[in-house]
C-alpha cells in the first residue's frame, strides 16, 4: 500500500517564519471541547484514483478516534457539486471542464451518487458532524454548512485533512483563519495527485494562516 506522502517545510519557509514570528508554532495545544477535525473530500468519486488518499485513510481514522475520545469533534464535509441535474456552480462547470467532464464531476458529485459517497474504508460516527460544500472551501457561508454546524458545538479550533491538499483543503485552511478560527493541517493526514502539488499546499499556509503538523504533533496538541 502507498504511504502519505512525506512532507518537510523548506528551510527558506522555516527562515521566513522565524524572522516573521520568532517562533515556529502559531498555536500550542488546542482545547478539545472547541476543536474539530474537518475531513475535506474524501469522498469515493475523489479517493479511489489517488493512490495518496488512499493511503492516508487509517491516519484520518486513527485521528478521528483519538479526537472523539478526548472529548472533540469530527466533521465530514462532502462536495455536492449537483442536484436533480443541475449545476450547483455553473461558472467552474461551464469555463473550467468540457461538457464530458462537466458531466462527469456534476453527475457523480450528486447526492445519491455513489461517488458522493465518503470512501468505505473510512469510520464516520453518528455523532459527527455531516456537512456539504459546493465551493472548495469548506468555510464560505452560503455555500457550505460546516461553519454553522461548528457554531453550534462552539468549534474554534480546526485540524483540517483529506483532499486535496493544495485546493479544497489549503483554501479551507485559509478561509478559516481568516473567520477567526485557529487552524492546523496535518501533514500527513492530507493528499495532492503529485508530491509537488502536496508540498506547496503547506509553505504559504505555515506562513500565514496556520500550524503544519504531524498527525502524532496533532494528537499532542489536543489536549
Amino acid at each position: 500500500m502507498t504511504e502519505p506522502a512525506p512532507f518537510e517545510m523548506p528551510a527558506y519557509v522555516i527562515e521566513r517564519v522565524m524572522n516573521k514570528r520568532g517562533r515556529l508554532r502559531v498555536f500550542e495545544q488546542f482545547e478539545p471541547a472547541k476543536t474539530a477535525l474537518v475531513v475535506i473530500d474524501m469522498q469515493a468519486f475523489y479517493v479511489t484514483d489517488v493512490p495518496p488518499a488512499v493511503a492516508i485513510v487509517p491516519n484520518i481514522n486513527r485521528l478521528a478516534r483519538t479526537f472523539r475520545a478526548r472529548g472533540a469533534s469530527v466533521a465530514w464535509v462532502k462536495m455536492t457539486a449537483g442536484r436533480d441535474g443541475q449545476s450547483l456552480w455553473p461558472l467552474y462547470h461551464e469555463r473550467f471542464f468540457n461538457p464530458a467532464n462537466a458531466a462527469r464531476h456534476r453527475d457523480n458529485l450528486t447526492p445519491g451518487a455513489p461517488g458522493h459517497e465518503l470512501h468505505p474504508d473510512l469510520e464516520p460516527m453518528p455523532e459527527d458532524i455531516q456537512a456539504e460544500k459546493s465551493r472548495f472551501s469548506a468555510f464560505i457561508p452560503g455555500k457550505s454548512d460546516l461553519p454553522e454546524k461548528l457554531a453550534e458545538r462552539g468549534i474554534t479550533n480546526v485540524a483540517i485533512v483529506g483532499m486535496l491538499t493544495n485546493f479544497c483543503c489549503e483554501t479551507s485552511a485559509r478561509d478559516a483563519m481568516m473567520l477567526d478560527y485557529h487552524v492546523a493541517m496535518v501533514s500527513d493526514a492530507n493528499a495532492a495527485r503529485y508530491d509537488e502539488d502536496h508540498n506547496i499546499g503547506f509553505t504559504t499556509v505555515f506562513q500565514s494562516f496556520g500550524d503544519v503538523v504531524t498527525v502524532d504533533e496533532m494528537i499532542g496538541m489536543l489536549r
